[in-house]
């Protein structure tokens, strides 16, 4: 496997993921019929925020892990950036879509797509200048 193919292999799981929270929002809008923004609705809220949350950080991770793929980073940082990133994104996702307040999901979440971010980052950094 390539650094190209590794890193569309995380780019391809993260879109599925990304597919799943848009369809949740859709089906939160229909099951409680707010059909624009989020009214008043808590329901809607959150499963606005969840998507929120995955679109503020997940573009610029894959991004930083594409850039990664083509200066030749090694395989194992990709497999390990883009699987720590994925694994954070559904646990924040699946704590915040149950709760609004903290919770196990969404710190682990949270803390893991930073660690991911931060490496992808140091690592665009690092080869970069190789």
């Amino acid at each position: 496997m390539t650094q190209l193919q590794a890193a569309t292999v995380w780019v391809g799981l993260h879109v599925l993921l990304m597919l799943y929270l848009k369809f949740k929002v859709g089906a939160t809008r229909n099951r409680t019929k707010v059909d624009f923004g989020a009214g008043d609705n808590e329901q809607m809220q959150r499963a606005m925020r969840v998507q929120g949350n995955a679109v503020e950080d997940v573009p610029v991770a894959l991004l930083g892990l594409i850039m990664l793929a083509f200066l030749s980073a090694p395989l194992w940082l990709l497999h390990a950036s883009g699987g720590v990133l994925l694994v954070s994104r559904i646990l924040h996702a699946f704590g915040l879509g149950r709760s609004g307040g903290v919770s196990f999901g969404r710190l682990v979440g949270t803390l893991g797509s930073v660690v991911a971010m931060l490496t992808i980052a140091i690592g665009c950094l690092y080869f970069a200048f190789q």
